[in-house]
């Protein structure tokens, strides 16, 4: 990577954390915001990509429906799934969008496929809401502790990427799947696996410093094995959809970066399944 773009990196990366660290520690409606707007972000370009090919998405519909979603879960975050709001919203998206797609697509705009990457981008996109439901865990009234427990999925999502990126350029020989990502290995992944295990239970360790939602060694070091696992499979899903219609990103949005998708790709994987580890396994 040449040094030039290894700084335009830094320069928008630094920006973006500190604006997403003061989201997370705030919570409610201003996290709520955030997310809705890269709900948005991200099922746009989720549409530019499948308009390259047969599909002509309902893109400002399903932009709406994305952060709609994402603002609902805002609504009651506390209520987690038993949130009837985002569900809601889908389904009343699942019903306009044939309609929208009668007047202003006919029969040979691809009606068909045209609706179904309008409602999977914009349902797809707003799995970034569960990132509130994280957040705003039952019984978790300290923001930092809230805070902590959201950073979890981020941080091994993070982790297995680096040690995904480090561990392929020093022990890489193997292709992992090569007509999908050609640049990952085997050992590479898992490299990230047995990295991100070891951060999943130093990190559970951390956490021991709060009360309630406190996953032992054990459970970190599963959590990491997990996070690992379904951020390569994120991962490797976008980098299926980009050389399926030909792109090197998904967007333009952040220099040096490439686009939302392109940055949110694991988190889509990872922030759901944290909130199901976190809510359902470990528990208060």
């Amino acid at each position: 990577m040449a040094a030039s773009e290894t700084r335009t990196r830094v320069l928008v990366a630094i920006p973006g954390i500190i604006v997403a660290l003061g989201a997370i520690y705030a919570g409610g409606w201003v996290l709520a915001a955030l997310l809705a707007l890269l709900a948005a972000l991200t099922a746009r370009e989720l549409y530019v990509m499948a308009a390259r090919k047969a599909p002509r998405p309902l893109a400002a519909l399903g932009m709406a429906g994305a952060a709609a979603m994402v603002l609902a879960a805002g609504a009651a975050p506390r209520d987690g799934l038993d949130n009837p709001l985002p569900a809601g919203i889908l389904i009343l998206l699942a019903l306009v969008a044939p309609a929208v797609a009668i007047w202003s697509r006919g029969v040979e705009g691809e009606p068909l496929l045209s609706v179904a990457t309008t409602v999977f981008g914009a349902g797809y996109a707003a799995l970034l809401g569960f990132g509130l439901y994280l957040r705003h865990l039952p019984g978790v009234h300290d923001a930092a502790h809230a805070s902590a427990i959201l950073f979890a999925p981020v941080l091994l999502t993070w982790a297995s990427d680096s040690f995904a990126y480090f561990g392929g350029r020093a022990m890489g020989k193997r292709k992992l799947i090569p007509r999908v990502s050609p640049g990952k290995t085997v050992e590479g992944a898992l490299s990230a696996v047995v990295g991100t295990v070891v951060v999943g239970a130093a990190y559970a360790i951390f956490l021991g410093r709060f009360g309630g939602y406190v996953p032992t060694v054990v459970e970190g070091a599963l959590l990491g094995l997990l996070m690992s696992v379904s951020a390569q499979v994120g991962d490797l899903a976008e980098s299926a959809w980009k050389r399926d219609v030909g792109v090197k990103d998904s967007g333009t949005l952040l220099p040096g970066h490439g686009g939302a998708l392109d940055r949110f790709d694991s988190l889509l994987f990872t922030l759901p399944l944290g909130y199901a580890f976190f809510r359902f396994v470990v528990g208060l």
